[in-house]
């Protein structure tokens, strides 16, 4: 986890990069509970995203599960790396592992900062 990301509830996090961008990820909580992730279905860049709605899917070597939203906006890179090794969901969540860019206007009110993050997930 780190200090610095907003989280929301359904396991995924933002990074501001600047004002107006933003970087969406899955938590290492997330990328653990999944196991290994095998394939990772992403938004076209152009897409736009609305905040709690699906974003794509991610599917492990236990499960398929939906990617959603945290965050109002509109996809202006998505990860090919990660599309191409998917594992690295697993291996860098907040780093190498990212899943996409996207441009925003203002952030949801209901994510979670770290401290909120570890106690939802702590319950």
């Amino acid at each position: 986890m780190t200090a610095e990301l907003l989280y929301s509830k359904d396991h995924e996090w933002v990074r501001v990069e600047s004002d107006g961008v933003a970087v969406i990820g899955v938590t290492d909580y997330a990328a653990e509970q999944l196991g290994d992730v095998v394939y990772v279905d992403l938004p076209e860049t152009g897409a736009e995203l609305s905040a709690g709605s699906e974003m794509g899917e991610i599917e492990s070597t236990k499960s398929v599960s939906d990617l959603f939203s945290p965050i109002d906006g509109t996809v202006t890179e998505i990860n090919q790396a990660v599309v191409d090794s998917p594992e690295l969901v697993n291996s860098a969540p907040f780093e190498d592992g990212w899943l996409l860019r996207a441009s925003f206007e203002s952030l949801p009110e209901d994510l979670l900062d770290a401290a909120g993050y570890q106690a939802f997930t702590a319950s």
